[in-house]
């Protein structure tokens, strides 16, 4: 094919075919993709019981670099996916894939990018079942564009979304936070720290069934990507019509991150994640949701980390280190732009 990506990959001719069986084809293959029509024609779960419903997300990623510590575009569009289906617990079946690449492209760049999302893939169990590649003009597409969109099956009777949280409640986060951003943003401005910071990047499902099993009185998930966990829980209290009460001190932050983050003049609380989840959990359920997330290899640093109170409502506070009480609201303008 090449060492380059050409306008030709794009052509829908020879060129396109060779990519997607050399590239896409022989790392991702399924007996879905080897049917090689226009659409997926998919097979619902054999035992699906009566109640179960669907769950279909969309997501586009541009972050940039294409590859970072802990993680690269591949690996991070796979995760999210799978994680926005997971916190509304479901089970993530199968994935499509959108590629947007730019001529000029390095060859082995995209055989990294799809050996990342093949490995990520593997890990959440799910499949790559349909796709479409694009090529667009050299300057146009930042050497690549994703886009994924996930379907799977939530059990019947299960109830999780942002409106659910109820005062008395107890909020949990399933490990330190901002890892993420600093990991991208240190590969972007070539910066260096004494600890280097890695992307906290990882497919989540596992990690929320086993919680689910343990706590399955849970009312809400959500994984505190762009805008970090003040903006997750602002929106989190405005749905359900709550107040939510944060005791600074409980908040698990590494050194590394909060060290980079003073330097810096960011916030570790707007700053995004894609490796972590926030609970909600009915107070009588705590102990064991924050028992099964220490218990899973991505929730060994979980921590509760405040309460649901009665009001004001969509007011989210944090209770500072020093006694004083500060208001966190939701996160104005872009504090890092291309960071999924």
């Amino acid at each position: 094919m090449g060492e380059l990506i050409l306008l030709a990959h794009g052509s829908g001719g020879g060129q396109t075919h060779r990519l997607i069986e050399q590239v896409f084809r022989r790392r991702l293959d399924n007996q879905f993709l080897r049917q090689g029509d226009d659409a997926a024609v998919l097979p619902f779960p054999a035992k699906l019981e009566e109640g179960a419903r669907l769950a279909f997300t969309t997501d586009s990623f541009v972050v940039t670099p294409l590859f970072f510590r802990g993680g690269n575009i591949g690996k991070l569009a796979v995760c999210g996916t799978v994680n926005d289906l997971a916190v509304q617990g479901a089970e993530p079946l199968y994935l499509s894939l959108g590629m947007i690449i730019e001529e000029g492209l390095p060859v082995a760049d995209l055989e990294r990018i799809v050996e990342a999302i093949a490995a990520a893939a593997a890990e959440a169990g799910v499949q790559v079942v349909t796709g479409d590649t694009k090529v667009v003009e050299r300057g146009k597409a930042d050497g690549v564009y994703i886009n994924t969109s996930g379907v799977g099956i939530v059990p019947p009777g299960r109830r999780i979304g942002g409106a659910e949280a109820r005062p008395g409640d107890t909020v949990l986060v399933s490990g330190g936070l901002g890892e993420h951003a600093l990991a991208v943003l240190s590969e972007r401005a070539g910066l260096s720290w004494e600890t280097p910071l890695a992307s906290d990047c990882a497919p989540l499902n596992g990690l929320v069934k086993q919680l689910l099993a343990s706590a399955p009185g849970v009312r809400v998930l959500r994984d505190p990507t762009r805008g970090g966990l003040a903006t997750t829980l602002n929106e989190i209290a405005a749905q359900s019509k709550v107040g939510i009460r944060l005791d600074e001190a409980a908040i698990p932050v590494s050194p590394a991150v909060r060290g980079a983050c003073d330097m810096l003049g960011f916030d570790p609380l707007y700053a995004a994640n894609e490796g972590k989840v926030v609970v909600v959990a009915p107070p009588e359920e705590a102990k064991a949701a924050l028992a099964a997330l220490r218990a899973h290899p991505y929730g060994r640093e979980a921590a509760v980390i405040g309460e649901v109170t009665r009001g004001p409502e969509g007011l989210v506070t944090l209770v500072t280190r020093f006694g004083g009480e500060r208001v966190l609201d939701l996160l104005e303008g872009e504090m890092l732009p291309r960071i999924c």
